[in-house]
């Protein structure tokens, strides 16, 4: 990985570190609402999908297939949501939701719909751990 990546402050404050993927640090959103992943390319200086090379481009997809297929084993979403926005926090980061037919925000997308509920400390420990397991020997 690169010397110089360093995580935006937004998503070091918003994010809980699960583990370090080939090419992306993956981080689960501290918000109990949703089991909510978020990969970032370590790469420095990048916004957008397209400002990754064509190596780490596939490598990312890749990644975002791994979380979408480790969530729906974990938590049997009715649709797992990818998305890369990056309107807020300039770098490049690539959303992984579980969502669910009942869930607050169903059907309309989970920003800006509530109040992030941060994970009490024992589910939290729990979710992170599940993660790791189920992301260290992927299908």
């Amino acid at each position: 990985m690169s010397e110089s990546f360093e995580l935006h402050p937004d998503l070091a404050r918003d994010g809980i570190e699960v583990m370090d993927l080939r090419l992306s640090r993956l981080l689960l959103m501290n918000d109990a609402a949703w089991p909510w992943l978020v990969l970032v390319p370590q790469r420095p200086n990048k916004k957008d999908f397209h400002d990754l090379d064509p190596m780490d481009q596939y490598r990312v997809c890749d990644e975002i297939t791994i979380c979408s297929q480790a969530l729906s084993r974990l938590f049997s979403p009715d649709k797992v949501n990818v998305a890369a926005l990056g309107n807020m926090t300039p770098q490049l980061h690539i959303h992984v939701i579980a969502r669910f037919s009942d869930d607050p925000a169903w059907p309309g997308p989970v920003w800006g719909k509530q109040a992030m509920q941060p994970y009490p400390a024992h589910q939290l420990e729990e979710r992170v751990k599940a993660l790791h397991q189920e992301l260290k020997h992927p299908l």
